[in-house]
């Protein structure tokens, strides 16, 4: 039904001004939802609960899901029309109203309309609307900063005021594995395999993926196992009873706290993984090898995660090209 209607509109787009073909696709559009009652009743709410039940089947997270909730719920409040009619300039003063109202940065913005669009595509896909009004909606263009990695220095000022060998074995882990905060506290201690030095981690889209850690990770993690008196599973639990396996949120305190102490700003776990890629590509590891162990589908955002030393590229050209 799809193509008839697109097909249509091209024919007729020679006879009729930008509006008229406007006009015509709104009402083909209601005409033929008038003869699909099944998709035509479904509420904004029922579209979004739909939408979020496609994306679990996919894979995604809870924290993603969550967000997608929260952004896509946002705007259908505020945009009160049928997801069918809602159009592109709807869209566009909507994102224009958010980033004035909410005073945000165009990154924020542009992962708000990277949400609303995937929303609206998945719709398009599922037939439920004709053509998503995201389409002319493009990647809003931001300032691209160069992101901080934790220098060699830094990092021994965070092992030597570990209070705790939990938080030492986890910043090692963190340091030379280079894996998210989300799959460290999955990791159980059955997923590592200590005479090999490695983890078998589950990543985004529950796909698995072998990941490595250095010699000082290993006798870390072995003195944290020896000093626990609980039989969890996990291979990170709270410090106090009933030891709970320790969540993203616990972590992310643990290590902005001991950032804190020693004085260094920004310190989260994903500062860790940024570091990891840098010094592999710093080092001479092959992208695509870098790739693999951060668990990335596609090349370019390994690219975003490292940062290429300066001095580097310089002895390259002197060696290459020089």
């Amino acid at each position: 039904m799809e193509e008839k209607i697109a097909s249509i509109l091209n024919e007729m787009s020679e006879y009729l001004s930008v509006s008229q073909t406007k006009k015509l696709q709104e009402v083909m559009l209601r005409v033929f939802s008038d003869r699909e009652p099944d998709k035509k009743s479904h509420s904004n709410s029922e579209f979004l609960s739909l939408f979020l039940e496609a994306k679990r089947v996919e894979g995604c997270s809870i924290r993603t899901i969550d967000y997608y909730r929260s952004t896509i719920d946002k705007m259908l409040q505020k945009i009160t029309i049928p997801v069918r009619k809602i159009t592109t300039e709807d869209m566009r003063q909507y994102l224009s109203e958010y980033q004035q109202i909410n005073n945000c940065s165009k990154v924020t913005v542009d992962n708000v309309r990277r949400n609303i669009s995937s929303f609206f595509f998945w719709l398009e896909e599922e037939n439920y609307i004709l053509k998503s009004p995201m389409r002319r909606i493009h990647k809003i263009k931001t300032n691209k900063q160069v992101k901080e990695t934790i220098s060699d220095e830094d990092i021994e000022k965070l092992r030597d005021n570990c209070d705790c060998a939990r938080d030492l074995a986890m910043v090692d882990l963190l340091y030379s594995t280079g894996i998210r905060v989300g799959e460290l506290v999955n990791l159980n201690i059955c997923d590592v395999d200590f005479s090999a030095r490695e983890c078998v981690v589950l990543g985004k889209g529950g796909k698995e993926r072998r990941v490595y850690f250095d010699a000082k990770a290993k006798l870390h993690l072995q003195d944290y196992l020896r000093s626990r008196t609980d039989d969890n599973p996990a291979l990170f639990v709270t410090m106090d009873a009933p030891f709970d396996r320790l969540k993203i949120s616990g972590v992310e305190i643990r290590i902005r706290n001991l950032g804190r102490k020693v004085d260094l700003k920004k310190i989260h776990p994903h500062k860790f993984r940024r570091t990891m890629a840098t010094r592999a590509i710093d080092k001479g590891m092959p992208i695509e090898q870098v790739q693999k162990i951060l668990g990335h589908a596609q090349i370019d955002t390994t690219m975003q995660y490292a940062i290429v030393n300066q001095g580097n590229v310089k002895i390259s050209h002197q060696k290459y090209i020089s």
